[in-house]
């Protein structure tokens, strides 16, 4: 006979720490498949060649050697107006160290984004995906939508959505892709 089958406390603690142990297996079970699912996603980072609006057409692989930060917006998303100027003032700080920004708009019509980057001045290439296609090749499911390549063309990070303070975990990876 157990000698905890006589002390019901005793019972119950043992039943806690056994909740406790299989919820700690659970969480640690869905951080590795994240954890897969994150690795699985590393890899290259689909090539495009995109209608700029100042220097014809830009081709992601062109890029090759420079750390790339490619944003998707939209001019109707409210956090895209909020994150474009710090995607600015982190162009201005890192482009002199192989670092640019790629802006793919979204719009169906190019104009709309004119209109928002008149109140915006942005110095790094704004592209057009007027037809989407660039954005199903990343899967863009949310605006913005952030997407960092290191300098041999490999995806390296995805982020969804845009919240103020975003703009600082941007620049700690891009600093250290950049010392890579």
């Amino acid at each position: 006979m157990s000698k905890f089958n006589h002390n019901p406390s005793q019972r119950r603690r043992v039943g806690n720490r056994n909740v406790l142990g299989l919820a700690i297996l659970i969480i640690g079970t869905l951080f590795n498949g994240v954890n897969a699912y994150a690795a699985a996603s590393n890899g290259p980072a689909p090539d495009f060649t995109l209608a700029s609006k100042n220097s014809g057409n830009v081709r992601l692989q062109e890029q090759l050697g420079n750390v790339v930060l490619i944003n998707f917006w939209a001019s109707w998303c409210g956090p895209c107006r909020e994150e474009l100027p710090h995607l600015e003032a982190l162009q201005q700080e890192y482009a002199d160290l192989g670092f640019t920004i790629l802006a793919v708009n979204v719009d169906e019509n190019s104009a709309k984004a004119d209109i928002l980057l008149n109140d915006i001045s942005v110095s790094f290439p704004v592209l057009f995906d007027v037809n989407d296609d660039v954005s199903k090749l990343y899967d863009v499911q949310a605006m913005p939508t952030t997407v960092l390549v290191d300098r041999d063309g490999n995806q390296r990070l995805l982020h969804k959505g845009y919240k103020s303070g975003d703009e600082i975990k941007y620049k700690q990876a891009v600093k250290a892709l950049l010392r890579e």
